[in-house]
This record gives structure tokens, sequence and C-alpha cells, in this order.
């Protein structure tokens, strides 16, 4: 039986995945933005649980923040590559990564026979996506095994929505938020994480060991407890931003 999450409290901070789970998912990922009801609202309820809400993201930070201007959020770009805490400062800064150039060009060349696919370049980690040429799943997964290769254990291929993306090794949606439960204003508080992906199955699992709550959207991801979709998503996020904070009687 799927239950719906819990009535929110105003002990919480709250980690939210953007692609599938605060925003729709689009054809290309540069379609992809968010308007001014969506800004409100994470406004409100930062608000509400003093700043304790973070973006936890495959995106750079640098894209979340054009995603969601004016707001600048604590946020982990990058599957946890990249993390920027609640009072600004950015970890794991954002360089090219060389080490992947091989990769780039290997998949540039796969783009170019796969009609439908897009190369993703977020400078430290490499995309391609297929939401437009569904049928060439397992072809580009063997080739993406392939590819990776020769960067050695360094780097693995995390899956996603119709994605196979190279990433460095040893950072995940987990590690970002086990760092950010240890740090003002998120320690001390009950960890929330709401996802939608596979990428977010680790993040789960780690607010579900600190004793917090794990929201899955939709059917690709199992929780705590389910959400079906981003409709729902910010109808259950509207009830955290309507709390009452005793605070500000």
């Amino acid at each position: 039986m799927k239950q719906p999450p819990p009535p929110p409290a105003l002990d919480w901070c709250l980690f939210l995945d953007v692609d599938g789970t605060l925003l729709e998912l689009t054809d290309t990922p540069s379609e992809t933005t968010a308007n001014l009801k969506i800004n409100s609202l994470l406004q409100e309820i930062a608000e509400r649980l003093g700043g304790a809400v973070a973006l936890v993201s495959g995106r750079k930070i640098a894209t979340l923040d054009q995603m969601f201007a004016p707001l600048k959020m604590p946020a982990a770009g990058l599957h946890g590559v990249e993390r920027r805490r609640a009072d600004g400062t950015v970890q794991g800064a954002n360089f090219v990564d060389s080490q992947l150039d091989g990769a780039r060009a290997a998949l540039q060349a796969l783009v170019a026979a796969h009609p439908g696919t897009l190369l993703e370049d977020k400078d430290r980690t490499v995309g391609l996506h297929f939401r437009l040429a569904p049928q060439f799943e397992e072809v580009l997964g063997a080739a993406v095994i392939e590819i990776a290769k020769p960067l050695g254990n360094n780097y693995h291929i995390q899956g996603g929505k119709m994605l196979w993306e190279i990433k460095p090794r040893g950072f995940s949606k987990a590690t970002a938020i086990q760092a950010f439960m240890k740090e003002s204003p998120f320690s001390g508080r009950r960890p929330v994480f709401v996802g939608d992906d596979l990428t977010d199955q680790d993040g789960f699992a780690m607010v579900d060991a600190l004793g917090g709550i794990s929201v899955g959207v939709g059917d690709r991801v199992r929780g705590q407890f389910f959400l079906p979709d981003v409709t729902a998503v910010h109808g259950w996020l509207q009830q955290l931003a309507d709390l009452h904070d005793s605070h500000h009687a």
C-alpha cells in the first residue's frame, strides 16, 4: 500500500530533487525552468523552516541558479559533486574536468550517429540523453560502458530517466545530504527528502537511516511514502508553506 507522506512539521529540514519532482520533465534539459509560483512556495517554506531547505540535483548549481532566479538556495549539484552551504560557501567549485575529454569526444560521435540523442556536458560530468530516441537505449547503454572503461575506478556510470551519465565516483545525493545534516540550519532537524529517480534512492536510504522521511514521486523509486506526480508534490509542499510558525505569531 502506497502511503501519502505525513502532515508537515516545523522541526523538519527539506531536501528536494528538481527535475521530475519540483518541475515537470521536458524533452530536453534546457527547456526546463521554474516559475514565480514555485519560487514563492520555496521562499515561504524556507521561512517556515529557518532556511533549512536545499535543492539536491543532478544539475550544476549555476544552472539551478538560472532556473530558479533570483533565488539562490543551499544546493547540491551534479549528484553531490558540488555543494553550496547555507552560508553561501561552495565546495567542489566548478571546473572543466579534462580527464573526461576522451569520453566527451566519444559521446559526441555517438550522438552524431544516433538522431534524437543529446550530449549534456556539465564540466565535471557528461550525460547522454535519449528521451527522444528510446529505441537506442540498449545500444547506447553498452556504448557508454565501453566509453567509461578507460577512465578507471575514479569514475562510474549513473543511470537516470532516459539518461546515462559519467561522473566522479564517491559523490552522491546521500553524501550531500549527510554533509548538510552536520551544518546549520539543517543539523538537529528531521530530514525529509523528496525525489523521483533512481539517483535519489541512495538519498532515501540516508534520510531513513537518520530517522527521517523519504518520499518517492511516481513509480520509478520507492521511499517510505508516495506522491504520484509533480502536481501532488506542489500540493503537499503548500501544506508546509501554510504551517503556522509560532515564532512569527
